[in-house]
Protein backbone atom coordinates (compact mmCIF):
# COMPACT_ATOMS: atom_id res chain seq x y z
CA UNK A 1 0.00 0.00 0.00
CA UNK A 2 2.74 2.56 0.63
CA UNK A 3 4.63 1.61 -2.41
CA UNK A 4 1.43 2.55 -4.48
CA UNK A 5 0.72 5.60 -2.34
CA UNK A 6 4.24 6.74 -3.07
CA UNK A 7 3.64 6.28 -6.84
CA UNK A 8 0.72 8.12 -6.73
CA UNK A 9 2.08 11.24 -4.89
CA UNK A 10 4.87 10.79 -7.56
CA UNK A 11 3.14 10.95 -10.46
CA UNK A 12 0.98 13.96 -8.91
CA UNK A 13 3.73 15.79 -7.90
CA UNK A 14 5.63 15.19 -11.56
CA UNK A 15 1.60 16.13 -13.25
CA UNK A 16 1.83 19.90 -11.27
CA UNK A 17 5.31 19.83 -12.13
CA UNK A 18 4.71 20.05 -15.65
CA UNK A 19 1.98 22.26 -15.48
CA UNK A 20 3.51 24.42 -13.50
CA UNK A 21 6.61 24.51 -16.22
CA UNK A 22 3.94 25.14 -18.95
CA UNK A 23 2.64 28.23 -16.71
CA UNK A 24 6.28 29.36 -16.54
CA UNK A 25 6.99 28.81 -20.64
CA UNK A 26 3.80 30.98 -20.98
CA UNK A 27 5.32 33.84 -19.12
CA UNK A 28 7.49 33.83 -21.82
CA UNK A 29 5.41 34.75 -24.89
CA UNK A 30 3.89 37.88 -25.85
CA UNK A 31 0.65 38.38 -26.54
CA UNK A 32 1.43 37.84 -30.35
CA UNK A 33 2.48 34.33 -29.50
CA UNK A 34 6.31 35.52 -30.26
CA UNK A 35 8.95 34.41 -27.78
CA UNK A 36 9.70 37.51 -25.22
CA UNK A 37 13.58 38.12 -26.42
CA UNK A 38 16.38 37.15 -23.48
CA UNK A 39 19.40 40.04 -23.32
CA UNK A 40 21.50 37.48 -25.37
CA UNK A 41 18.96 37.74 -28.34
CA UNK A 42 18.92 41.68 -27.67
CA UNK A 43 22.37 41.99 -27.46
CA UNK A 44 23.27 40.33 -30.81
CA UNK A 45 21.03 42.41 -32.54
CA UNK A 46 22.65 45.64 -31.44
CA UNK A 47 26.11 44.05 -32.09
CA UNK A 48 24.54 42.90 -35.60
CA UNK A 49 22.31 46.57 -36.21
CA UNK A 50 25.70 48.42 -34.90
CA UNK A 51 27.93 47.04 -37.23
CA UNK A 52 25.17 47.53 -40.23
CA UNK A 53 24.98 51.05 -39.20
CA UNK A 54 28.98 51.37 -38.85
CA UNK A 55 29.23 50.00 -42.59
CA UNK A 56 26.84 52.13 -43.87
CA UNK A 57 27.89 55.29 -42.15
CA UNK A 58 31.71 54.51 -44.24
CA UNK A 59 29.74 55.84 -47.17
CA UNK A 60 29.83 59.56 -46.04
CA UNK A 61 32.60 59.36 -43.98
CA UNK A 62 35.24 62.06 -44.83
CA UNK A 63 32.94 63.39 -47.73
CA UNK A 64 32.61 67.36 -45.93
CA UNK A 65 33.43 69.83 -48.90
CA UNK A 66 36.61 70.59 -48.45
CA UNK A 67 36.03 74.60 -48.96
CA UNK A 68 33.49 74.12 -45.94
CA UNK A 69 34.94 74.29 -42.40
CA UNK A 70 31.59 72.14 -41.36
CA UNK A 71 29.64 70.71 -44.08
CA UNK A 72 26.53 70.56 -42.28
CA UNK A 73 24.82 69.04 -45.54
CA UNK A 74 26.53 65.84 -45.35
CA UNK A 75 26.36 64.99 -41.58
CA UNK A 76 22.55 65.76 -41.70
CA UNK A 77 22.15 63.35 -44.54
CA UNK A 78 23.87 60.87 -42.68
CA UNK A 79 22.02 60.95 -39.75
CA UNK A 80 18.94 60.76 -41.74
CA UNK A 81 19.60 57.65 -43.52
CA UNK A 82 21.17 56.22 -40.19
CA UNK A 83 18.35 56.45 -38.26
CA UNK A 84 16.10 54.98 -40.79
CA UNK A 85 18.80 51.87 -41.22
CA UNK A 86 18.12 51.34 -37.51
CA UNK A 87 14.71 52.36 -36.72
CA UNK A 88 13.54 49.80 -39.64
CA UNK A 89 15.59 46.97 -38.06
CA UNK A 90 14.21 47.61 -34.68
CA UNK A 91 10.18 47.60 -36.29
CA UNK A 92 11.60 44.29 -38.23
CA UNK A 93 12.82 42.90 -35.05
CA UNK A 94 11.24 44.01 -32.04
CA UNK A 95 8.25 46.16 -33.18
CA UNK A 96 6.69 46.63 -29.69
CA UNK A 97 9.93 48.33 -28.71
CA UNK A 98 9.73 51.97 -28.06
CA UNK A 99 12.45 54.66 -29.60
CA UNK A 100 13.88 56.93 -27.62
CA UNK A 101 12.43 60.61 -28.49
CA UNK A 102 12.48 63.02 -25.72
CA UNK A 103 9.49 65.23 -26.64
CA UNK A 104 7.17 61.48 -26.36
CA UNK A 105 8.52 59.92 -23.40
CA UNK A 106 6.24 57.68 -20.88
CA UNK A 107 7.96 57.17 -17.40
CA UNK A 108 5.57 55.20 -16.47
CA UNK A 109 6.29 51.38 -15.16
CA UNK A 110 5.45 49.52 -18.09
CA UNK A 111 5.15 45.31 -18.86
CA UNK A 112 5.78 43.15 -21.70
CA UNK A 113 7.56 44.61 -24.78
CA UNK A 114 6.44 48.26 -24.16
CA UNK A 115 9.27 48.31 -21.34
CA UNK A 116 12.18 48.28 -23.74
CA UNK A 117 13.70 51.63 -25.16
CA UNK A 118 16.07 51.76 -27.13
CA UNK A 119 18.20 55.48 -27.42
CA UNK A 120 20.32 55.54 -30.74
CA UNK A 121 22.84 58.48 -31.57
CA UNK A 122 23.72 57.98 -35.69
CA UNK A 123 26.93 59.79 -35.32
CA UNK A 124 28.93 61.47 -32.40
CA UNK A 125 32.26 63.15 -32.98
CA UNK A 126 30.24 65.03 -36.53
CA UNK A 127 32.68 67.53 -36.91
CA UNK A 128 35.82 64.32 -36.95
CA UNK A 129 33.10 62.55 -39.21
CA UNK A 130 32.80 64.80 -42.09
CA UNK A 131 36.13 66.07 -42.18
CA UNK A 132 37.76 62.38 -42.58
CA UNK A 133 39.16 62.25 -38.63
CA UNK A 134 38.65 58.70 -37.85
CA UNK A 135 37.49 59.52 -34.12
CA UNK A 136 34.02 59.36 -34.54
CA UNK A 137 30.96 56.53 -33.36
CA UNK A 138 27.44 55.01 -33.53
CA UNK A 139 26.12 54.62 -30.05
CA UNK A 140 23.47 52.40 -29.07
CA UNK A 141 21.65 51.92 -25.91
CA UNK A 142 18.97 49.58 -24.01
CA UNK A 143 16.95 50.59 -21.04
CA UNK A 144 14.50 48.27 -19.77
CA UNK A 145 11.83 50.65 -17.61
CA UNK A 146 14.35 52.90 -17.92
CA UNK A 147 17.10 50.93 -16.22
CA UNK A 148 20.22 50.60 -18.05
CA UNK A 149 20.84 46.80 -19.20
CA UNK A 150 23.23 47.38 -22.54
CA UNK A 151 25.23 49.84 -24.12
CA UNK A 152 27.45 49.79 -27.34
CA UNK A 153 29.61 52.56 -29.05
CA UNK A 154 31.22 51.49 -32.50
CA UNK A 155 34.02 53.41 -34.19
CA UNK A 156 33.35 52.23 -37.91
CA UNK A 157 36.80 54.02 -38.72
CA UNK A 158 39.11 52.26 -36.86
CA UNK A 159 36.83 48.92 -36.01
CA UNK A 160 37.16 49.79 -32.46
CA UNK A 161 33.43 48.16 -30.26
CA UNK A 162 33.09 49.12 -27.13
CA UNK A 163 30.24 47.21 -25.37
CA UNK A 164 28.62 45.66 -21.95
CA UNK A 165 25.73 45.15 -20.06
CA UNK A 166 24.95 46.81 -16.99
CA UNK A 167 26.51 45.06 -13.70
CA UNK A 168 28.49 42.94 -15.53
CA UNK A 169 31.96 43.01 -17.86
CA UNK A 170 33.09 45.72 -20.25
CA UNK A 171 34.55 44.56 -23.27
CA UNK A 172 36.51 46.34 -26.36
CA UNK A 173 35.87 44.10 -28.76
CA UNK A 174 36.68 40.49 -26.96
CA UNK A 175 39.09 41.76 -24.57
CA UNK A 176 38.05 42.91 -21.18
CA UNK A 177 38.72 46.44 -19.82
CA UNK A 178 38.60 47.64 -16.63
CA UNK A 179 40.05 51.33 -14.98
CA UNK A 180 43.27 50.43 -13.61
CA UNK A 181 42.91 50.65 -9.41
CA UNK A 182 44.28 53.61 -7.69
CA UNK A 183 45.88 55.34 -10.21
CA UNK A 184 48.09 57.49 -9.53
CA UNK A 185 47.71 61.02 -11.45
CA UNK A 186 51.78 62.17 -12.68
CA UNK A 187 53.09 63.77 -15.89
CA UNK A 188 52.51 60.72 -17.54
CA UNK A 189 48.62 61.01 -17.32
CA UNK A 190 46.20 62.24 -19.81
CA UNK A 191 43.09 64.39 -19.54
CA UNK A 192 40.56 64.69 -22.14
CA UNK A 193 38.69 67.38 -22.78
CA UNK A 194 35.88 69.32 -24.64
CA UNK A 195 37.27 71.74 -27.27
CA UNK A 196 36.86 75.06 -25.01
CA UNK A 197 38.05 73.85 -22.04
CA UNK A 198 40.80 76.34 -21.73
CA UNK A 199 38.41 79.17 -21.47
CA UNK A 200 36.86 77.65 -18.62
CA UNK A 201 39.43 76.08 -16.24
CA UNK A 202 43.28 77.60 -15.08
CA UNK A 203 44.26 73.66 -14.97
CA UNK A 204 47.12 72.49 -13.02
CA UNK A 205 47.20 69.22 -14.27
CA UNK A 206 50.70 67.23 -13.99
CA UNK A 207 49.92 65.46 -17.44
CA UNK A 208 48.87 65.91 -21.05
CA UNK A 209 45.44 67.39 -21.59
CA UNK A 210 44.18 66.50 -25.07
CA UNK A 211 40.36 66.82 -26.74
CA UNK A 212 40.02 64.06 -29.75
CA UNK A 213 36.70 65.95 -30.45
CA UNK A 214 34.13 62.78 -29.35
CA UNK A 215 32.62 62.31 -26.33
CA UNK A 216 31.74 59.00 -26.20
CA UNK A 217 35.35 57.81 -27.47
CA UNK A 218 36.67 59.93 -24.79
CA UNK A 219 34.18 57.88 -21.93
CA UNK A 220 35.16 54.77 -23.44
CA UNK A 221 39.26 55.58 -23.33
CA UNK A 222 39.23 56.07 -19.41
CA UNK A 223 36.95 53.04 -19.35
CA UNK A 224 39.82 50.79 -20.83
CA UNK A 225 42.78 52.64 -19.22
CA UNK A 226 44.04 54.51 -22.39
CA UNK A 227 43.30 58.00 -20.30
CA UNK A 228 43.14 58.64 -16.87
CA UNK A 229 39.78 61.33 -16.56
CA UNK A 230 37.76 63.15 -18.74
CA UNK A 231 35.87 66.52 -18.52
CA UNK A 232 32.56 66.71 -20.25
CA UNK A 233 29.98 68.94 -21.19
CA UNK A 234 27.27 70.21 -23.89
CA UNK A 235 25.84 66.67 -23.74
CA UNK A 236 22.49 64.66 -23.98
CA UNK A 237 21.02 61.91 -22.36
CA UNK A 238 20.53 59.82 -25.64
CA UNK A 239 24.26 60.90 -26.35
CA UNK A 240 25.64 59.36 -22.68
CA UNK A 241 23.18 56.07 -22.60
CA UNK A 242 25.46 54.02 -24.34
CA UNK A 243 29.11 55.46 -22.67
CA UNK A 244 27.66 55.53 -19.04
CA UNK A 245 26.88 51.50 -18.98
CA UNK A 246 30.17 50.74 -20.65
CA UNK A 247 31.75 53.26 -17.78
CA UNK A 248 30.36 52.06 -15.00
CA UNK A 249 30.70 47.75 -15.68
CA UNK A 250 34.77 49.02 -16.59
CA UNK A 251 34.47 50.48 -12.80
CA UNK A 252 34.26 54.32 -13.98
CA UNK A 253 31.64 56.95 -12.62
CA UNK A 254 30.41 60.20 -13.66
CA UNK A 255 30.14 63.15 -11.10
CA UNK A 256 29.35 67.15 -11.16
CA UNK A 257 32.72 69.35 -11.25
CA UNK A 258 31.75 70.18 -7.76
CA UNK A 259 31.94 65.80 -6.71
CA UNK A 260 27.89 65.49 -6.41
CA UNK A 261 26.48 62.24 -8.22
CA UNK A 262 25.23 63.07 -11.47
CA UNK A 263 22.17 61.19 -12.51
CA UNK A 264 21.63 60.73 -16.05
CA UNK A 265 17.82 59.64 -16.06
CA UNK A 266 17.13 63.45 -14.62
CA UNK A 267 17.84 64.37 -18.54
CA UNK A 268 15.00 62.24 -20.08
CA UNK A 269 13.00 65.44 -20.74
CA UNK A 270 16.16 65.85 -23.82
CA UNK A 271 17.40 69.03 -22.05
CA UNK A 272 21.04 69.87 -22.46
CA UNK A 273 23.74 68.58 -19.83
CA UNK A 274 25.15 72.60 -19.29
CA UNK A 275 26.75 71.01 -16.42
CA UNK A 276 30.54 70.19 -16.66
CA UNK A 277 30.94 66.42 -15.51
CA UNK A 278 34.48 64.45 -14.60
CA UNK A 279 34.60 60.83 -15.51
CA UNK A 280 37.02 58.85 -13.94
CA UNK A 281 37.94 56.25 -11.20
CA UNK A 282 35.94 56.63 -8.27
CA UNK A 283 39.54 56.98 -6.35
CA UNK A 284 40.99 59.66 -8.87
CA UNK A 285 37.76 61.80 -9.10
CA UNK A 286 38.57 64.32 -5.91
CA UNK A 287 42.55 64.02 -7.16
CA UNK A 288 41.25 65.83 -10.53
CA UNK A 289 39.11 68.07 -9.41
CA UNK A 290 41.75 69.44 -7.48
CA UNK A 291 43.90 70.21 -10.73
CA UNK A 292 40.73 72.44 -11.83
CA UNK A 293 40.54 75.88 -11.41
CA UNK A 294 37.40 77.96 -12.84
CA UNK A 295 38.48 81.05 -14.80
Amino acid sequence: MFGILCLVFGLFRAKSETILTKHETQRLFTKGGAMAPGIDQLSEFAMDVIHQVGEKAMAYYGKGRPHVRFDERVVTEAEIHLTDVFQNRLKQEFPEHQIFRFAEVNEDYSHGQKRYLWTFDPLEGVANFQAGIPIWGVSIALLDNFWPILGLFYMPATDDLFHARAGKNAYWGNEKIRLPAGGVIDNESLLLTYSRFHQNYRATFPGKIRSLGCTSAHICYVAMGRADAAIITNESFQGLAAARVILEAAGGKICKIDGSDFHLNEYLDGLRINEHLIVASPENLSQVRSFLKPQ
